[in-house]
């Protein structure tokens, strides 16, 4: 307990550490209530990183953000603050529907891009942004979705153990409890790109692409609930959705951001087919396999609390008779890289870094040009949105609206 407490303590008080000579200098549009979770606290402990400036539609409001997280500037409009030449990335939380037309902007001020997920608001946009032209030229601005869960330890571990060719079945769960969200949140508002797939649902789809390591085939289903009121209409509550995967694997995705009082740790079940497990020590007649049943709970917010479950069933054979069947159970934590061990005890990385903080570590890695170790491409960015588009097509509620911005950046 008191390891836990520590750890959380250091996480939400991180350490304050000296800045560079030339820190990489951020700055927030919207004063977005992510940000300090996101970004500005990461940011206190990692030496390259300087937040310089914030600005939201609402001067007033910018300027209390400013003030509560120790922000020295703050700008009157987003693209004064694209404009300024000392501003050397941008970091976007703002409602899913202005993420591509800002994204798009920041990119062509030659700003580096640190985009919360989901980057936009479906594959339309996810095409048109990703493939910017700006983007392939010598020398472009780095363009990251913040899928900070998947900078986890625990999770790249998790990722680890599992065998993608292998696996029959992958099922997640995430949750907000009721109290979390009202019906006024952008969360249920469809012209803002709302709904609980692109809430949490992208969590789920996110850690399900990983674990197969490929695209789904189709969405073979997808039940979701609404508000009854017409200014929530097309903006899911809750969803459960399954899809199919190339080698015959069944994933099912499940959330709500209307779930029980009582938070409850998400989680990701894996069961693998039985494969056959050499042994010298067995007669020839006889053969060993394997079935793996996998679990991680705390797939978000590993930090909190976490733990791996391992399961691994075993028979002993000759011919179709079962001779023999057991069953071997290990239970696994990985709060740094270093727990993880293995060809990740050399990633950087505290005890008390949030997924958050090592997502950050990796966008300044990229930004400066260093190797990174964990990365979310183009292509998974633009797949990821596909398969968001897949469930909301197979659930009846339609696509997240296009930005009009798509037509325009065509535009001479």
């Amino acid at each position: 307990m008191a390891a836990m407490v520590s750890r959380l303590y250091s996480a939400m008080y991180p350490p304050t550490v000296p800045k560079d000579d030339h820190p990489i200098r951020f700055g927030i549009l919207g004063a977005a209530n992510i940000a300090p979770l996101g970004l500005i606290g990461p940011s206190k402990s990692h030496p390259e990183v300087v937040i310089q400036a914030v600005a939201a539609r609402d001067r007033q409001k910018a300027e209390a953000f400013a003030k509560a997280n120790g922000i020295p500037e703050v700008k009157g409009s987003y693209q004064e603050l694209l404009d300024d030449p000392n501003i050397d990335a941008i970091y976007i939380p703002l409602p899913n529907s202005f993420h591509f037309e800002w994204a798009v902007r920041s990119i062509r001020a030659g700003k580096h891009v640190l985009l919360e997920k989901p980057a936009v608001s479906n594959s339309i946009e996810a095409e048109a942004l990703f493939r910017l032209p700006e983007l392939s030229q010598p020398n472009a601005p780095v363009l990251l979705e913040a899928l900070h869960a998947r900078f986890y330890p625990s999770w790249r571990l998790f990722q680890s153990l599992v065998s993608p060719a292998d696996i029959e079945h992958v099922q997640t769960k995430t949750m907000i409890p009721w109290w979390g969200t009202t019906k006024g949140d952008i969360h249920f508002n469809y012209n803002l790109s709302g709904g609980t797939m692109m809430a949490m649902g992208t969590y789920n789809f996110a850690m399900i692409r990983g674990l197969f390591a490929a695209e789904p085939v189709e969405c073979l289903e997808c039940e979701t609930h609404v508000y009854a009121e017409e200014a929530h209409k097309n903006c899911d509550i809750d969803f459960k959705a399954k899809f199919r995967f190339p080698n015959g694997g069944i994933a099912e995705a499940e959330s709500t951001l209307h779930g029980p009082t009582i938070w409850r740790p998400s989680h990701a079940t894996v069961t693998q087919r039985e494969v056959p497990v050499k042994d010298t020590s067995l007669p020839e007649d006889q053969t060993k396999t394997v079935k793996r049943e996998l679990t991680l709970q705390g797939l978000l917010f590993g930090i909190v609390w976490h733990r791996i479950d391992i399961k691994d069933t075993y028979t002993i054979r000759h011919k179709d008779k079962v001779l023999k069947t057991w069953t071997e159970t290990e239970s696994r934590k990985a709060y740094s890289f270093e727990d993880a061990g293995g060809e990740f005890a050399d990633f950087p990385g505290e005890v008390y870094w949030m997924s958050f903080r090592h997502m950050l570590e990796q966008f300044v890695n990229k930004v400066k040009g260093r190797p990174t170790q964990t990365w979310i491409s183009t292509e998974d960015s633009i797949s990821q949105m596909k398969m968001l588009d897949m469930a909301y097509e197979k659930s009846g509620l339609g696509t997240r609206p296009t930005s009009a911005y798509v037509n325009e950046i065509a535009k001479p």
